[in-house]
C-alpha cells in the first residue's frame, strides 16, 4: 500500500471541488499571499477625521439656529418682494427653513459618511472631500457675494469652510499620502 500515490495534492490544500455550471466553479483556488499588516492611521489623518465629525456637529447646530432666525428670514423674504401677502410669506418662510434642514441633513449625512470612508484609507473617498470642500467654499462665497443669508448663517458657512480648507491640507499631507497609497494596493 505505500506504493500508491497520496488520495489529496500534496500542497496541503483540500481537492479542489467538482467542475460546476459556472465559470468561477472551474478556477483554481486562491493561493495569494496574506493581506499586508495595516499601518497605523496617521496623526493627519485622525484630526481630519475629528474635524470631520466637528463639520457634521457644525452643520447641526446650523440647522437649529435656523429655527431662532424666524423673524430675520421673514424680513429677507419680505425685503425681497413686498408684494407678497402674509400668507404668501409665510409658505416662502416655511419653504426657505424646509430646505435649510434637508439640505442640512444631506450636508450632515456627507461629513459622517467622508469621516468614515477617509477614515478607512479609502482613496476615493480623498477625491470626494475634496469635491465635496472645493463646492462648499464656491457655494459659501457665491452667497456671500450675493448677501442672500443672515448674518448667523454667514458665520456658520464661514466656519465651515475654514474646516474644509483645513481638512483638504491635512488629507493631502505627506504621511496621508502615504497611508493612502498603502491601502489602495
Amino acid at each position: 500500500m505505500s506504493n500508491q500515490p497520496p488520495s489529496g495534492p500534496s500542497d496541503g490544500y483540500p481537492p479542489p471541488p467538482p467542475a460546476g455550471p459556472w465559470a468561477s466553479d472551474n478556477l483554481p483556488p486562491y493561493r495569494g499571499t496574506a493581506p499586508a499588516p495595516v499601518a497605523e492611521r496617521p496623526p493627519s489623518i485622525t484630526t481630519a477625521v475629528k474635524l470631520m465629525w466637528a463639520g457634521a456637529g457644525l452643520t447641526v447646530l446650523g440647522i437649529l439656529t435656523t429655527f431662532l432666525q424666524t423673524d430675520a428670514i421673514r424680513d429677507r423674504i419680505e425685503d425681497n418682494d413686498s408684494s407678497l401677502s402674509k400668507s404668501d410669506v409665510d409658505a416662502a418662510m416655511a419653504g426657505t427653513i424646509a430646505f435649510i434642514v434637508v439640505i442640512g441633513a444631506i450636508s450632515v449625512g456627507l461629513w459622517l459618511w467622508m469621516a468614515s470612508a477617509n477614515g478607512k484609507g479609502l482613496s476615493w473617498a480623498r477625491v470626494v472631500a475634496t469635491v465635496l470642500g472645493v463646492l462648499n467654499v464656491v457655494f459659501t462665497l457665491l452667497g456671500a457675494v450675493m448677501g442672500n443669508q443672515t448674518p448667523v448663517a454667514l458665520v456658520f458657512n464661514l466656519i465651515s469652510v475654514v474646516l474644509a480648507v483645513t481638512i483638504l491640507v491635512l488629507l493631502y499631507r505627506p504621511d496621508s499620502n502615504a497611508w493612502y497609497a498603502a491601502h489602495s494596493r
